[in-house]
């Protein structure tokens, strides 16, 4: 009965799902992210956080949406909490700055009290970063919770066994060719007129897609349904990056993966132009075959993808529901959207895209 209705009622609940989980508005993003960043660059330490780092040894690891649950069938981080613990075990060693960029427990489904005793690993590897000064916890839509309740910080220390402050947002800072650059994180949720603290989206998501999505067995964090074009919002805060200065933009939110502006495939497209400029026969071959692998997780390409700045960033998720999840490195000047997925029941890092921030900068200055 269970797999019958989960075909039967599959489609109308991603829609609604979608219909009541987002409604960007482009004034009100303009206006939210301009805000927070003006906060924080004049030091209000109650928005956020200014860390500068040097460009060469800096490092930094951005993970967001795990969307942690209470393990039941609802919990979308499940199946990902193997490659979450092996990735952030492999941070931890290799002295990165953890940075959790929102979302990262499920508050509109759950209350506190059942997602800190489902995961009681993952809290205790993220605390493990907190002695070192290199965990910074950034609040999303969906964990609201950590900026607008009174107990919080009490709930935080509790969980981590250490005081932690949570931000809206912070700015990584550094110098390139004497200019100072500002990396500017948050969770993107600000101005999306549903998930920006919209009651009834909560309503929604905590007491009617929260039961279905238990009984049914559903996560709708798949290529089919979460990978397709760039939505809407990544539109609008690839135009409020794009018109800064010396900033790159890094958010999560939408759980799609964007690196220098563009979705994976139309970098694959913009690549293979470039190839057959070159007449590069080898890699005309190698990336045809992978578009014709990842078309269908695309429904359409933007056709400015031969246009766009490279200021706009997207850490994907933690909650695909295959396993994997995404995230965005900063390391030895270079910043890199990586995944980390299970191989003969190992976690292994995969680098998907890169570029060096010199680079990046460069071509800003080039527009």
């Amino acid at each position: 009965m269970r797999k019958l209705l989960r075909r039967i009622l599959l489609k109308p609940i991603l829609r609604l799902t979608n219909k009541y989980t987002s409604k960007p508005d482009r004034q009100r993003i303009f206006m939210a992210l301009s805000e927070l960043l003006q906060y924080i660059l004049d030091e209000d330490k109650s928005k956020g956080l200014v860390i500068p780092f040097d460009l060469l040894t800096g490092k930094f690891i951005i993970f967001s949406d795990q969307h942690k649950g209470r393990k039941n069938g609802a919990d979308d981080f499940l199946t990902n909490e193997v490659n979450y613990l092996s990735a952030l075990d492999y941070y931890f060693e290799n002295n990165f700055h953890f940075i959790a960029l929102g979302d990262s427990e499920e508050l509109w489904e759950n209350n506190l009290i059942p997602v800190k005793k489902a995961h009681v690993p993952s809290f205790a590897m993220e605390a493990k970063f907190i002695p070192k000064n290199a965990f910074t916890k950034i609040f999303g839509n969906h964990d609201l919770f950590w900026d607008n309740d009174p107990l919080a910080s009490f709930q935080v220390e509790e969980i981590y066994g250490f005081p932690l402050k949570i931000y809206e947002g912070v700015i990584l800072q550094t110098v390139i060719a004497g200019r100072k650059i500002n990396i500017y994180c948050t969770h993107g949720h600000q101005g999306d007129a549903v998930s920006d603290g919209n009651w009834f989206s909560k309503f929604f998501v905590s007491k009617i897609w929260a039961p279905l999505q238990a009984f049914l067995r559903i996560n709708p964090n798949t290529p089919a349904y979460n990978a397709h074009l760039k939505t809407q919002h990544n539109s609008f805060m690839y135009e409020w990056s794009a018109q800064q200065q010396d900033l790159l933009l890094i958010t999560g939110h939408t759980h799609q993966p964007i690196f220098e502006s563009l979705t994976h495939i139309e970098r694959l497209y913009r690549q293979l132009l470039f190839a057959r400029q070159q007449n590069d026969g080898s890699m005309i071959e190698t990336l045809q075959t992978e578009i014709q692998l990842r078309k269908f997780e695309y429904a359409a390409v933007s056709e400015e993808y031969l246009k766009t700045k490279p200021c706009y960033f997207n850490s994907g998720c933690c909650c695909y529901d295959d396993g994997a999840i995404t995230g965005i490195e900063i390391s030895e000047g270079v910043l890199r959207l990586v995944e980390w997925k299970q191989k003969e029941s190992k976690a292994f890092r995969i680098i998907l895209e890169e570029a060096s921030l010199e680079e990046l900068f460069q071509q800003l200055h080039l527009e």
